[in-house]
């Protein structure tokens, strides 16, 4: 059963899928594949760093703490909309370098102008009239604002096209659309580590002396560095792989004017909104299993470094200088745990169609991992409780003791068995049930974006308040996504349909061979 079910199939949808026989009636070769999803390396380095550096480069430029939530918004606001206008008109590209290929290139090129921005918001902030006693700098502010949303915007104008070639390279194959996503998954993995080792290295700045500036110090400095570095990576992952391998060019077939003016009469957001009009029930259980799995997930994924250091070490950001040790102590053993993370991930990014075979399929892996995520977000109470105990006895500063810490850790490191499902299998999903039915590939992949941004909003508007009406902390919002773990789970064993066993191949007319 295909994702979405058009009345009427035009002449236009039909031109959007059809392949030529020599290039795009088989899978590419796997080597191809491997070169596209190399690109998320590049990507995934720099969101590391994000994740890892710019909360204490934040501090340093002194933006309040009540206006830095608005600036973490861009990245779901920017993917709820960019990505949908993006895959859409990566679908109906005309250019003579491909439909995706254009796309990928001005994504990379922006997150090198975003990422300079960012990097020298102090510097440029400076030259502008900021004063170094200033404790709040309100033009690097601006300029640093201006460089996360333009990061995001890029990020997601790079991110959809990439996933949606690798759609096009495994041409319908139900299979080679898993592996192309299990490697996109694995080399995320990659960025992740490169991302969070790099950033854990204080004397990374002493390769590039010139970053080191009267308005940016050694943090700043080495905050450039990687960058500068995530930069390089992106920029030949991505040359390399848009000069190695070609994108399909689109010719739409000719029309008549009927054809043009009924075409015509159809807006960008007409076409969204008509795919969820238009959707069936796989996409919809999709998008429905998908918003679940990312509630369960961005409580984790946005506060697990704090939970590190707030409810496991027993330090506050705002405490004495004892107490702030002991949360930045937190704070940098969260990032190893997140170190553990990403290798886990990566090697599990490796075996998931082994043991998506084995289990029975990709939506019965889905499901089972889902539980695994329930149990491990149920966990941290456990680990928190533990770590009270032992400061009841130990002291209030003393910190968690060397099986507790052992303990985190480790449901770090277990947690990156269900984020590797999570980076590949819900994207695979929609490239073969898109396939299925005929639709765009970029469209379908940005539809399924929504799902994921949305609870992202609502967990990054929502999950403070909700937090401080038990008494602060981050359990509520933990215990919460396990609920929605766990419910993802039961659905994606029980209402998610199975995707066809082998490799169908949409039709011109959106059926099948």
């Amino acid at each position: 059963m295909g994702a979405f079910e058009t009345e009427k199939p035009t002449k236009d949808a039909a031109a959007l899928e059809t392949q030529s026989p020599e290039d795009f009636d088989q899978p590419s070769p796997l080597r191809k594949i491997i070169s596209v999803a190399s690109i998320a390396a590049g990507v995934q380095f720099g969101w590391a760093l994000q994740l890892s550096l710019l909360t204490p480069y934040v501090q340093l430029l002194g933006i309040p703490h009540k206006w830095s939530s608005l600036i973490w918004l861009c990245g779901p606001v920017s993917g709820m909309i960019v990505q949908p206008i993006v895959g859409f008109h990566s679908d109906r590209c005309r250019s003579r370098f491909g439909r995706r290929r254009p796309f990928i290139a001005s994504g990379a090129a922006l997150v090198a102008v975003a990422v300079l921005l960012i990097g020298y918001a102090a510097d440029f902030g400076y030259k502008m009239g900021d004063k170094l006693e200033e404790k709040v700098k309100v033009r690097a502010i601006g300029i640093f604002a201006l460089g996360f949303w333009i990061l995001d915007v890029a990020n997601n104008t790079l991110q959809g096209p990439c996933r949606a070639f690798l759609a096009d390279l495994a041409a319908g194959d139900a299979k080679r659309t898993r592996v192309a996503n299990a490697f996109f998954s694995f080399f995320m993995a990659v960025g992740n580590v490169l991302g969070y080792a790099a950033g854990s290295y204080t004397h990374l700045h002493k390769m590039f002396p010139f970053t080191m500036t009267k308005a940016c110090d050694i943090y700043c400095a080495n905050l450039k560095t990687c960058f500068f570095l995530s930069i390089t990576l992106l920029l030949i992952v991505t040359v390399t792989s848009l000069w190695y391998v070609k994108d399909k060019q689109w010719s739409p077939p000719p029309r008549n004017s009927d054809d043009d003016e009924k075409t015509s009469s159809v807006p960008l957001f007409g076409e969204i909104f008509g795919a969820f009009r238009v959707m069936k029930r796989p996409m919809w259980m999709l998008l429905i299993v998908t918003a679940l799995n990312w509630i369960a997930w961005f409580p984790f994924l946005l506060f697990d470094t704090d939970w590190m250091g707030r409810e496991v070490y027993g330090g506050d950001s705002d405490g004495n200088e004892r107490s702030k040790k002991l949360y930045s102590l937190g704070v940098q053993s969260g990032a190893m745990g997140l170190m553990f993370n990403s290798i886990v991930l990566g090697f599990m990014s490796l075996g998931v169609e082994w043991i998506g075979r084995k289990l029975g399929g990709a939506k019965r892996l889905w499901g089972i991992v889902n539980f695994i995520l329930a149990a491990g977000l149920a966990m941290t109470v456990l680990v928190t409780k533990l770590a009270e105990d032992h400061r009841k006895t130990a002291g209030a500063l003393a910190g968690p003791s060397s099986g507790i810490k052992a303990g985190a850790l480790s449901l770090f490191a277990v947690l990156g068995i269900p984020l590797a499902i999570t980076f590949s299998t819900p994207f695979a999903l929609a490239s073969i049930f898109s396939s299925c039915s005929g639709a765009g590939q970029g469209l379908s992949l940005g539809v399924l974006n929504l799902a994921i941004v949305i609870p992202q909003m609502i967990v990054s508007l929502g999950g403070g308040p909700f937090d401080a009406l038990f008494g602060g902390g981050n359990l509520p919002a933990f215990i919460v996504a396990a609920i929605a773990a766990a419910i993802s789970g039961v659905l994606a064993l029980t209402v998610l349909p199975s995707p066809p066993p082998d490799a169908p191949k949409a039709t011109a007319m959106g059926g099948f061979h």
